[in-house]
């Protein structure tokens, strides 16, 4: 797994380094697949310089638009300025304390090219399961392993993987987006959600942002 510290990430973004762009294939899936019903939320999670976050608000979507790289968002506020609907916010979502997320919770959550770095995957998505709305999805964007260089490996998913990130949701549907894979969960089985509330490790420890 590709471990990445927040400096890193900070230091990624100041260098003008960004990831793949969101591509056609991608927007007429979420378009098609997860479209904004009325008031509908999302939060996009790692959202880098904002481009998903900001065509999320072109859906119909108010969204929580999440990084922990302050350099990441210094962009996205200047790049994306005429986003609607989008609030920019400074956040770890796996270790930093939640409270500046909705309390209503979110029609959508999506982790594009973000899944693979995460460190604790499972306690992550047991508490973005637990943040959905009724009738709400997760849609996890991913490069596979099987089309990613062995020394770009730690940015991608296998099988195995995948196998592990869908198993706790009753409804799973994989797409193909220009040789990305678009995974859109919904449902989560109750014994999932009840480990979020019976117990598991909550998103504490905050760390500010400049």
């Amino acid at each position: 797994m590709a471990y990445v510290q927040r400096d890193q990430w900070d230091q990624h973004y100041a260098q003008d380094r960004g990831f793949r762009p969101l591509g056609q294939a991608e927007r007429d899936l979420l378009a098609e697949h997860v479209p904004a019903p009325a008031g509908g939320r999302a939060l996009d999670a790692g959202c880098g310089t904002g481009e998903l976050a900001a065509y999320l608000g072109e859906l119909g979507y108010l969204t929580d638009a999440v990084d922990f790289a302050e350099s990441a968002l210094d962009q996205a506020r200047a790049k994306r300025a005429d986003a609607v609907g989008v609030r920019w916010l400074c956040l770890d979502i796996a270790h930093d304390d939640p409270a500046e997320l909705s309390e209503d919770g979110y029609d959508l959550i999506t982790l594009r090219l973000v899944y693979p770095f995460l460190a604790d995957r499972q306690r992550v998505m047991h508490a973005l399961a637990h943040r959905l709305r009724p009738g709400g999805a997760i849609v996890v964007i991913t490069p596979l392993a099987a089309d990613t260089s062995a020394d770009r490996r730690d940015i991608a998913l296998d099988e195995d993987e995948i196998q592990v990130l869908t198993e706790r949701w009753q409804t799973v549907e994989r797409f193909d987006a220009d040789g990305l894979a678009v995974l859109v969960l919904r449902d989560a089985l109750k014994e999932f959600i009840a480990v979020e509330e019976e117990g598991a490790p909550s998103v504490a420890g905050a760390a500010e942002c400049p």
